[in-house]
């Protein structure tokens, strides 16, 4: 049985940063015991199929920064374990805001995950990710430390597995040597 929970959160923006535009943030998990898995595409293809069909346990939901973010937080009666879990933030990028970008996403993937932006994969670990609230350790978040992003409409994706726990989850971003920033609703 799979299970697909979809979540958008209308327009988000980038707070500290008036000149970067709006974004919208889409956030779909489904039931999956899958374990780690052998690279990003293999990630990227299994959790698209999980969350790709509506089951009990999950639903939709809108708030207001993305931050504390966890299937059960979001969803009442909301699953604990066995979770296949996207991510998707479109994004727009201003001229003046265009250049050296950094992206960071504290995540609880039991099983691993991995980062995309743009349909490339540029972060992806096999291990057990888990956040709890501090990037002071590598090997538990997803992160691009550097990527140098056009003006124009952009998209990052994270996708992976939960097999116990369902922890909370955060993604952020800073451009242009600014400080890391969490993604907030306008």
């Amino acid at each position: 049985m799979k299970t697909t929970v979809k979540y958008s959160v209308a327009v988000l923006s980038f707070a500290l940063f008036s000149n970067v535009d709006a974004s919208i943030i889409t956030i779909e998990t489904g039931f999956s015991t899958a374990g780690p898995q052998i690279d990003a595409a293999a990630y990227k293809s299994l959790i698209d199929a999980a969350v790709a069909s509506p089951s009990a346990g999950y639903g939709t939901a809108t708030v207001s920064i993305y931050d504390t973010i966890s299937n059960h937080s979001l969803f009442p009666g909301g699953s604990y374990t066995d979770i296949a879990f996207k991510s998707t933030i479109d994004f727009y990028v201003s001229a003046e805001n265009a250049g050296a970008w950094q992206f960071r996403a504290g995540v609880d993937f039991g099983h691993g995950g991995t980062m995309y932006v743009d349909g490339i994969a540029y972060d992806f670990k096999t291990t057990d990710m888990w956040w709890s609230g501090s990037y002071s350790e590598s090997s538990q978040y997803l992160s691009i430390n550097s990527l140098n992003l056009a003006a124009g409409a952009h998209t990052l994706s994270l996708y992976g597995f939960e097999g116990c726990c369902d922890g909370y989850q955060q993604a952020q971003f800073s451009y242009g040597g600014s400080g890391f920033t969490t993604q907030r609703r306008i």
